[in-house]
């Protein structure tokens, strides 16, 4: 088997692309449905643990940044642009990482980046507001960030089971 080409990487890249960006602006309509400021279920991460899992590290980062830039330009400002960054790539990083150990299913590799995400954003609304007094959101943040991370878990490992490996390079 040979590299694959780069209009079959591209279209591959473009198609989980445009379904993290659909899914980021479902998301995007949703805020009404919840009571806590923040609070959002992660539905576009679950295109990120598939990719994880089907395209590998790089292409999962890859992905994420470019969707967060996308749906930053499209439907966000600079302020979100920041807290989706910081939170999304310091998410998939962690996740990465763990899921490199072979320690943890796709259900905690995902629940850890929801925790980390939120890690993410507190850090980043601390530098803004130049305070560590909003710190005891993050407990509250904790607590859906899991909850969510669960979810998007169990939904990203069922879709990984449907999806063979996509291999950018063969061996």
């Amino acid at each position: 088997m040979h590299e694959m080409t780069p209009v079959r990487r591209t279209a591959i890249y473009g198609v989980f692309t445009a379904l993290a960006i659909i899914l980021g602006y479902v998301e995007l309509q949703l805020p009404a449905f919840f009571a806590i400021p923040g609070i959002k279920p992660g539905l576009t991460n679950i295109v990120v643990v598939v990719a994880l899992y089907t395209l590998g590290d790089k292409s999962a980062l890859f992905i994420n940044f470019v969707r967060i830039l996308i749906v930053s330009i499209l439907f966000g400002t600079l302020m979100a642009f920041m807290f989706s960054a910081i939170g999304g790539i310091l998410s998939t990083t962690v996740m990465i990482l763990l899921k490199k150990t072979d320690k943890f299913s796709s259900v905690g590799v995902s629940a850890a980046g929801g925790l980390t995400h939120n890690v993410g954003q507190i850090l980043v609304a601390m530098f803004v507001t130049g305070t560590s007094s909003i710190l005891w959101y993050l407990a509250v943040l904790w607590i859906t960030g899991t909850a969510s991370g669960i979810i998007v878990g169990i939904i990203g490992g069922l879709v990984c089971k449907h999806v063979k490996p996509i291999r950018m390079m063969e061996p």
